[in-house]
């Protein structure tokens, strides 16, 4: 197997938003008949905007021609706090290796390119949500639960 790790450009765009399809497919269980019509649209726009811009990061692992893992990382800015001065944050996401090449290092070696970047960039804020299947992944990297972030459940919207 030789594997390579390609950070994406604009013009790897039908495979990002191709590979976000599958990523949620996958973390949602969703069936091969799911619409995901609006899903691709949003994903297409938020890659052509974010890409170019530099608030958004992403990785390719190719198998010669094929696209057999991914992982991405979103950079934004809060409010400055006193422990993070400069208010940019990342939000790692789109991880994902197909069931045939898991349990290789290759998802543990995305997420240090991709933690990498954050470093590059000053970032010390970096979080993810993390699948059952993902979670032993990150605790072995290093990332710990999170205590004190809340969130509101849509049915109270």
């Amino acid at each position: 197997m030789n594997l390579q790790w390609k950070k994406a450009e604009l013009n790897d765009l039908e495979e990002l938003v191709a590979t976000r399809v599958m990523v949620l497919r996958a973390a949602n269980l969703l069936d091969d008949d799911a619409d995901m019509g609006q899903v691709e649209e949003a994903s297409r726009a938020y890659y052509q905007h974010a890409l170019p811009k530099g608030t958004h990061e992403a990785w390719l692992v190719m198998d010669q021609d094929q696209v057999v893992a991914t992982g991405g990382v979103s950079y934004y800015q809060v409010m400055p706090t006193y422990h993070n001065p400069s208010g940019w944050k990342a939000y790692i996401m789109n991880m994902y290796t197909a069931p045939a090449y898991r349990r290789q290092g290759i998802a543990r070696e995305t997420l240090r390119r991709l933690v990498e970047g954050c470093k590059a960039r000053g970032i010390s804020h970096i979080a993810l949500e993390a699948t059952q299947a993902g979670r032993p992944l990150y605790t072995r990297y290093g990332f710990v639960p999170m205590q004190d972030e809340m969130i509101l459940p849509e049915d109270l919207l």
